[in-house]
């Protein structure tokens, strides 16, 4: 069991982009639309995935899910307007009509073991962490009595600690880790979100080619900060023994109590970015004077280190 589910904590997402997807070609239109199988995804059930450009970078991601004759779409709060566009762009003769619900519906997503009980709602699991959780859909107007109900049994979780935990645990966020300049791949996505089976849509050759090549130009990484210093969002990375050479840079950064470290994430260069690699990061030019500060990558999820490494050396401790 994960730190997450041990605690039992549930978080408040109702600021989220919400869409519904209708008509009678839904199916066939979202499916060329996003990067994994539509068809996937169920009314008890969502599935991750993104909307990509030609190019294969990312326009947005998603969770997706459905209803008796829709889809269910949820995005970061930024998405709200491009998102809408994006795919309605697409929508030519197509029967489809895509509806901007985000005022109408509260999300909360409750990070436990077993579905919470409630009534009045929809419960879909989603694995928007390391472990499956279960996100709580419910009328806008409900929105206080679902958060007293949920307050009653689990831990209300704020958005600075649950950055923390989402940091720690590797999950790229929309306008960090994700934007229009990165790939899937490189943010480690793969996994979660791209189904290599399901068809054409648009980006894929791109994802295609990574696939056959097995290589990307960059990376997302866990970096731990060697001495401890404080890391920030926007350090630029920098190889130490090579007299300077651009890494990659920082995209978001906390202190984990739970490890004990300044740690961040960051995207780091092929060649770069093996475990162990050690790398200076460098605030911006204009911050003062330039203070290299030693980091270390390592695999993410950090809870992992946290697990597998620290772990074994306490119990030899109290050995």
């Amino acid at each position: 069991m994960t730190p997450a589910s041990a605690r039992a904590v549930f978080l408040d997402l109702s600021e989220r982009t919400k869409l519904r997807v209708s008509g009678g070609d839904r199916v066939r239109f979202l499916n060329g639309q996003i990067t994994n199988d539509v068809r996937k995804a169920t009314e008890k059930a969502a599935i991750e995935a993104c909307v990509l450009n030609a190019k294969g970078r990312i326009n947005a991601h998603m969770f997706v899910s459905t209803g008796p004759d829709c889809f269910w779409i949820d995005a970061d709060p930024e998405l709200r307007e491009t998102l809408s566009a994006r795919l309605e762009r697409y929508v030519i003769a197509d029967d489809v009509q895509i509806e901007d619900v985000t005022d109408r519906f509260s999300i909360f997503h409750v990070l436990s073991l077993t579905a919470p009980n409630l009534s009045d709602c929809r419960i879909v699991s989603a694995c928007r962490f390391t472990e499956p959780g279960w996100d709580i859909w419910s009328d806008a107007a409900l929105h206080e009595d679902v958060l007293q109900q949920l307050s009653s049994v689990f831990g209300l979780l704020d958005s600075a600690i649950a950055d923390t935990m989402r940091i720690e645990q590797g999950i790229p966020r929309w306008g960090r880790e994700l934007t229009e300049e990165i790939i899937p791949i490189e943010a480690n996505l793969e996994e979660r979100t791209i189904d290599y089976e399901k068809g054409c849509y648009i980006g894929q050759e791109v994802i295609s080619r990574i696939k056959m090549s097995g290589q990307t130009n960059k990376r997302l990484c866990g970096l731990i900060s060697l001495g401890d210093i404080p890391l920030k969002a926007d350090m630029k990375l920098a190889v130490a023994l090579a007299k300077g050479k651009e890494a990659g840079w920082i995209t978001s950064a906390t202190r984990s109590d739970r490890i004990g470290k300044e740690i961040a994430l960051g995207y780091v260069k092929r060649g770069f970015n093996d475990s162990g690699s050690k790398l200076d990061a460098f605030g911006p030019q204009d911050s003062g004077p330039v203070t290299a500060i030693p980091v270390e990558v390592t695999p993410l999820p950090f809870y992992l280190r946290l697990f597998h490494k620290i772990r074994p050396d306490e119990s030899e401790e109290k050995s």
